[in-house]
């Protein structure tokens, strides 16, 4: 997808972080870390008096271990990428498409974290950050996340439009592991800005996002439906399955998710208006069978819009 680019200037929404304010945010994580951990040192060392001298190494190593390795993995886990120094300085750490993190992304970051911040002493993530074009280290390319910033002074927020509501729970069963983190972005990039698109232009990139989810996913839409409401409806749903796993909720039943948000700086683009999207008329009926047609004009920009299976713009 990297190569869906409109004469719109449609910008990514995400504000990388700098590097001097995530290394703030980093010095004051383990500041706190290393308080925490210097206190629980003591209280072994006065507990474990009565130990062999093995014995108490082997409290400090997992000890060492448990408190600089395992909390910062806890702590942005169950924060969702806000530990205290990022939430002091109105930073997160997200996905590259923009989405909440999991285990599997603070467990990646927390690994490489020992070697780039704790044994080499912040040299190899400074390195990294600088040659990188978004600012991340070797924990955020291995990870797949992206530290940004969630405090922009002056910027307002663009809610993903929801999904027309005749598609609730059409999508329920659909296999998303096989999308990409750069099509979800993409999409989500296009359903907040569909507004300010040209009508066509617009339509050709639903038509194209639309097509390359149904690949990845093997989703057979509603006939007639349009491309805008059936990328709404698929991100709808991946968010409900998000909010279900962060927030604990029971399978089966419909979660509420706010509404993924993308901050817009003024001065650049105008706030999004994003119509409804009504269902699709019924199909009109086959005309009787009569001698075939003679062949028509070959097609042009606009046909090839209605070919992919989705309904054309009103």
């Amino acid at each position: 997808m990297s190569g869906l680019v409109t004469g719109d200037a449609v910008v990514l929404g995400l504000r990388p972080a700098r590097l001097p304010s995530r290394a703030l945010a980093i010095m004051l994580d383990l500041l706190v870390y290393f308080v925490g951990y210097v206190l629980i040192s003591i209280g072994i060392t006065l507990g474990t008096a009565s130990m062999d001298e093995a014995a108490q190494a082997a409290i400090a190593v997992a000890s060492f271990v448990l408190i600089l390795v395992g909390v910062p993995i806890a702590v942005e886990t169950l924060s969702h990428g806000r530990s205290l120094g990022k939430l002091a300085l109105g930073l997160r750490v997200v996905r590259d498409d923009g989405g909440p993190i999991r285990f599997r992304h603070a467990l990646v970051r927390g690994a490489m974290g020992v070697i780039e911040l704790l044994l080499t002493f912040g040299m190899i993530a400074v390195i990294a950050s600088l040659v990188s074009e978004r600012g991340r280290r070797l924990g955020d390319v291995f990870g797949g996340t992206l530290v940004v910033r969630e405090r922009v002074p002056g910027a307002r927020v663009v809610p993903v439009p929801p999904p027309p509501p005749w598609l609730a729970g059409q999508f329920s069963g659909l296999d998303l592991s096989g999308v990409p983190d750069g099509l979800w972005l993409a999409i989500r990039q296009y359903l907040t800005r569909m507004g300010q698109l040209d009508p066509q232009v617009g339509a050709q990139m639903a038509a194209r996002l639309a097509d390359d989810l149904v690949a990845r996913t093997g989703a057979v839409p509603p006939p007639g439906i349009p491309a805008a409401a059936f990328l709404a409806a698929v991100v709808h749903e991946r968010q409900s399955r998000d909010a279900a796993r962060a927030f604990g909720a029971h399978s089966g039943q419909p979660v509420p998710y706010p509404a993924q948000a993308v901050p817009v700086v003024p001065g650049g683009m105008a706030g999004v208006a994003v119509t409804p999207m009504a269902p699709p008329a019924a199909a009109p009926a086959a005309p009787p069978a009569g001698p075939a047609a003679p062949p028509g004009p070959a097609p042009g920009p606009a046909d090839s819009v209605r070919k992919t299976g989705f309904a054309p713009p009103a």
